[in-house]
């Protein structure tokens, strides 16, 4: 297919939505980039036939226990509408077993009896736990083979050093003290119920895994593996996921450090277009084939994509928020997270000094100076008041006549004189934008806290990317930014920039920012977070229906996908992008619940705002045909990684489960024993932030992270907002520290949230490779590199058995057989 360059010395086409009456606006205005304009426009590439591979979506088989599942879910629905103050109140599952005290005495004897019914091979007098040695000492022949040579004085061969590498790390991640429990009875619960609540967990995983796929998000490759040996009809669902990636190099021929990039970064080849139509349907984008189009008869009916059907997601749902209010899987989920922190208690009192010992004999490597990503902060706010503050000086006294208002044409001392206020007055505490007690359950209020000395003008001036100076202020100040991470080399972060989704034109001049600015660092990568303010733009008139803000946030989005050349600079821009997030608070009341009965997006004009489940459902439908569209044109794809359980009701975490590939913030999951063990066996990551949090929602000392940690749970530390709630200029090293003096974490803790921290972000897989290891994506020991990571393999191993013990402990009930995972 004919292709364009597109690069920084070459004019920028100007798209026809940015002209006014048919011509172009002065500040655009360009000669060369006129007939440069025309030119392209004459010459443009001639559309090329598409016919993309057919995938549909599997449709949910009605079911007698819908209707039921249905029943279930709007009263958990209605229960967290009519009690808004538990919602936002500070709560959690209580130390004791939360659920079925009065039957405690009931249960027991069933737990005996159903211990006599178990089959002979099955049954075990007592449960015994032992402590394993597998101690084993280095052969003989490397090691003398290693002695002589070094003796003699002969260089150790490159595949020899690499040998004996191998050989000490299998060693120290076998040679650790294991706690294992015989017998097969050991969940704690009747054996009913143990039967009960697996067939439902492993029902839950299957939807997971079926999302997944279809949106092309990860899923992990060991909870897949033990689904097969459950249900053997799952075999072929995840093929592709099967395949390693071999890299034919050695460790050594493959460095720490990416090598450096020169050139621009936003110089790409533009493809030509290709012929399909794109029309929403329904809040979703679908994909028709042109009117000259041979290949397909009957022009009415879409291409084979996975459209997601509505009534299939809405039952899935319904079942999962179902099953978290099922007693017997409460309380078998309970005590398999308390049997969960129990056994990293006894692992951390036996291998401790191991731990330390297998780091120490790492050189060179050390917490500092392994890689961290700060998995999820605002742009708006990535830097500390500080900053900020001597940012503003500097443009007061340098860029004292730009004129930075349109509609009155004031100059930014004009801004500050009208404020009476001179550089030299301006302080920290003046500008107010830290977070304080004040804001403790109080939103809108920390909202406020982003207007610098109270007044929203200077937002718009200095951190806005759409105003009267195309957003050059704040650009600058990202850039400073980035270059401060460029400066610690191993710090990185994934910054959000905000799509309101108020005009189609909103991603083009998002783009545009960044690339006349080159706002680039490689170590920063952009997420893109859509507020949900529909009822405010509803009320100010702004949007007619709720399809209306779904166009503008996703029609550009394939238009750019179809024709990079109308929109060449979205094209460069999108590949820096990872993934959407989904943003507002999460407390505010839900007055709708998302049925099948619920308006569709193109008949949604009341001014009430759809509920949390409604904008995922809509953004992750879309997300997944344009994924698809995407990947059949070798372009990049994206994740969903919303905010959800910061506050607000528990289904959130449902609807997320079902469709994201990672969270932010999960604090709700500390109420939801069920939901909390299913975040565990899929590996979902969870970018939690306790000093936020601390400022909002949670006081530190009462935040879950310890205790997901400990558990097994994929967490990481971010930072959320540096420029309400840090003081430093190094944030996320800010987070860290504090997190572990109050909680006493060891550096082989700190080190597995850091390595957490790089596996859940959205950085390309070669830089993984070099920040990780070749070998990262492969399965325990082997996918750790602890002279990359830091990380001993004695505690990748320990997780890595751990998580297959749970999975085989619940795989097995389903199967009827245990069979090793």
């Amino acid at each position: 297919m004919p292709h364009q360059h597109f690069s920084k010395s070459q004019p920028l086409t100007i798209p026809h939505s940015k002209m006014k009456n048919g011509t172009i606006p002065e500040e655009l205005f360009d000669t060369e980039c006129v007939d440069e304009m025309d030119s392209c426009q004459l010459s443009s590439t001639p559309p090329a036939a598409f016919s993309p591979k057919p995938v549909t979506f599997p449709k949910h088989v009605p079911t007698p226990m819908d209707e039921k599942y249905e029943e279930i879910a709007k009263c958990i629905y209605e229960s967290s509408r009519s009690d808004a103050a538990s919602r936002a109140a500070n709560y959690e599952f209580p130390e004791e077993i939360p659920i079925e005290k009065n039957q405690e005495t009931r249960n027991a004897l069933e737990r005996q009896l159903s211990q006599n019914r178990l089959p002979l091979s099955m049954q075990n007098d007592k449960q015994d736990i032992s402590i394993n040695n597998n101690d084993r000492a280095f052969t003989d022949e490397i090691e003398n083979e290693i002695e002589n040579e070094v003796k003699a004085g002969i260089p150790i061969p490159r595949e020899k050093q690499e040998k004996f590498q191998r050989h000490i790390d299998q060693t120290l991640a076998t040679n650790f003290q294991r706690v294992a429990i015989s017998g097969q009875d050991t969940s704690g619960v009747p054996l009913e119920d143990l039967k009960e609540a697996s067939k439902c967990i492993v029902g839950a995983l299957k939807i997971r895994q079926k999302y997944m796929k279809l949106a092309q998000q990860c899923y992990p490759k060991i909870t897949a593996r033990a689904l097969r040996t459950a249900d053997d009809t799952t075999v072929n669902d995840i093929s592709d996921d099967e395949e390693e990636n071999s890299v034919p190099m050695t460790t050594l021929d493959h460095p720490v450090h990416p090598p450096a990039s020169n050139g621009d970064p936003f110089e790409c080849d533009i493809p030509g277009p290709i012929k399909c139509q794109l029309k929403m349907v329904k809040g979703i984008v679908h994909i028709y084939p042109c009117e000259d189009d041979d290949k397909h008869e009957n022009k009415e009916i879409p291409m084979e994509f996975p459209y997601i059907d509505r009534p299939s997601f809405i039952a899935d749902m319904n079942e999962l928020t179902a099953l978290i209010a099922n007693g017997p899987i409460k309380t078998f989920s309970y005590r398999r997270l308390q049997y969960l922190s129990a056994r990293y208690q006894l692992h951390i009192l036996l291998n401790e000094m191991k731990e330390l010992a297998a780091q120490k004999s790492v050189p060179h490597r050390d917490f500092y100076n392994i890689r961290k990503v700060d998995t999820h902060v605002h742009a708006a706010s990535c830097m500390n008041q500080k900053h900020l503050l001597r940012f503003i000086k500097s443009k007061m006294k340098r860029c004292p006549d730009e004129v930075v208002c349109a509609e009155t044409g004031r100059t930014l001392s004009k801004v500050f004189d009208d404020m009476k206020l001179t550089s030299y007055d301006l302080t920290v505490d003046m500008l107010d934008m830290h977070a304080d007690r004040n804001t403790f359950h109080r939103f809108d209020k920390f909202n406020s806290k982003y207007n610098p000395i109270g007044e929203s003008k200077l937002r718009e001036i200095f951190i806005k990317t759409n105003n009267h100076n195309n957003g050059k202020f704040f650009a600058q100040l990202i850039k400073e930014v980035a270059s401060d991470l460029e400066e610690s080399k191993y710090q990185n972060a994934e910054y959000r920039l905000s799509i309101y989704g108020r005009d189609k034109d909103e991603w083009d001049q998002l783009a545009k920012w960044a690339y006349n600015h080159q706002v680039y660092s490689h170590n920063i990568r952009w997420l893109v977070q859509i507020p949900r303010l529909f009822d405010i733009y509803r009320t100010k008139k702004i949007v007619n229906n709720f399809q209306e803000i779904l166009e503008n946030i996703f029609m550009p989005l394939f238009e750019a996908t179809q024709n990079p050349e109308s929109h060449p600079e979205l094209h460069c821009f999108l590949q820096h992008v990872t993934g959407f997030d989904s943003v507002d608070d999460e407390s505010k009341p839900e007055n709708h619940v998302f049925t099948n009965d619920s308006a569709t997006p193109d008949n949604w004009t009341d001014v009430e705002n759809p509920s949390y489940a409604y904008y995922l459902y809509y953004m992750y439908a879309n997300l997944v045909v344009l994924n698809h569209f995407r990947k059949e044109r070798g372009f990049n794809t994206f994740v969903l990684r919303p905010h959800c359980g910061e506050a607000g009701a528990i289904h959130h975490l449902v609807s997320a489960f079902m469709v994201a590939e990672n969270i932010s913030h999960g604090l709700l999951l500390r109420k939801a024993p069920v939901l909390q063990y299913l975040y565990y066996l899929c590996q979902i990551g969870i970018a939690m932030s306790p000093l936020s949090n601390n400022h909002l929602f949670l006081n530190y000392h009462r935040n879950p992270l310890p205790e997901f940690l400990a558990r097994g749970l994929v967490v990481s530390l971010s930072t959320d907002d540096p420029l309400q709630f840090h003081f430093t200029k190094e944030p996320l090293m800010e987070e860290y520290s504090i997190a572990a003096q109050v909680w006493k974490l060891s550096t082989c803790d700190m080190c597995e949230l850091a390595r957490n921290s790089v596996i859940m972000s959205g950085f390309p897989h070669e830089m993984k490779q070099y920040w990780l290891g070749m070998n990262y994506q492969k399965e325990g020991q082997a996918g750790n590199d602890i002279t990359r990571t830091n990380v001993p393999d004695i505690r990748v191993t320990f997780r890595y058995e751990t998580l297959a013990e749970e999975l085989n402990t619940i795989c097995k009930v389903v199967q009827g057989v245990a069979t090793p995972i």
